[in-house]
């Protein structure tokens, strides 16, 4: 079997875009795919998912303190945690990082777990190769979205630069939601 991608942009002035993945599966007696589809639209006037994570483009990018706030309301997980590992995927032009997580303060879908003898949830998150991701010390919130089941990084602030940033939103009263710190 060959694995193959073929990646598409959704420009901005499209309203809709359908997003397919299809994995070939070997049955006993023939070759059947399994697809998956994802549909996102501006129905309301407002994107389901930015644009700028579908694209990829800027996924590299630090996100500023307006967009980290954000990230902890809107995102699909939210995940405080460390790099435990980094795979590259040079077929793919995709890294997938290995998540110890110490604390899932939310997820949309089951992505991080205890795994094992561990009290602490386990998981993996996707981000483009292009972004040099590295294993090393130092507590991240992990923040994302869900594309096709899979964990995507959006934002990931050192938790200590995360907490200033959200402390000082509070004073001002500001945050446009609230998170339990600790």
């Amino acid at each position: 079997m060959l694995s193959r991608v073929q990646c598409f942009t959704w420009l901005p002035h499209q309203k809709v875009a359908l997003f397919l993945q299809a994995t070939p599966h070997q049955d006993i007696s023939r070759r059947i795919s399994a697809i998956r589809y994802e549909l996102r639209g501006d129905w309301d006037g407002r994107l389901v998912l930015p644009l700028n994570k579908l694209s990829m483009e800027g996924a590299c990018r630090p996100c500023n303190d307006t967009e980290i706030l954000m990230a902890m309301c809107t995102s699909d997980f939210v995940v405080r945690g460390n790099i435990k590992s980094v795979e590259n995927n040079n077929e793919l032009q995709e890294s997938v990082i290995g998540i110890s997580a110490t604390r899932v303060h939310r997820q949309k879908f089951t992505l991080f777990q205890p795994r094992g003898h561990s009290m602490r949830s386990q998981g993996e998150i996707r981000t483009p190769i292009s972004c040099g991701v590295k294993p090393g010390p130092g507590s991240f919130l992990f923040m994302g979205w869900v594309h096709f089941g899979d964990a995507w990084l959006g934002c990931a602030p050192r938790y200590k630069d995360f907490k200033r940033i959200y402390e000082s939103a509070t004073k001002l009263h500001s945050n446009p939601c609230e998170i339990s710190l600790d």
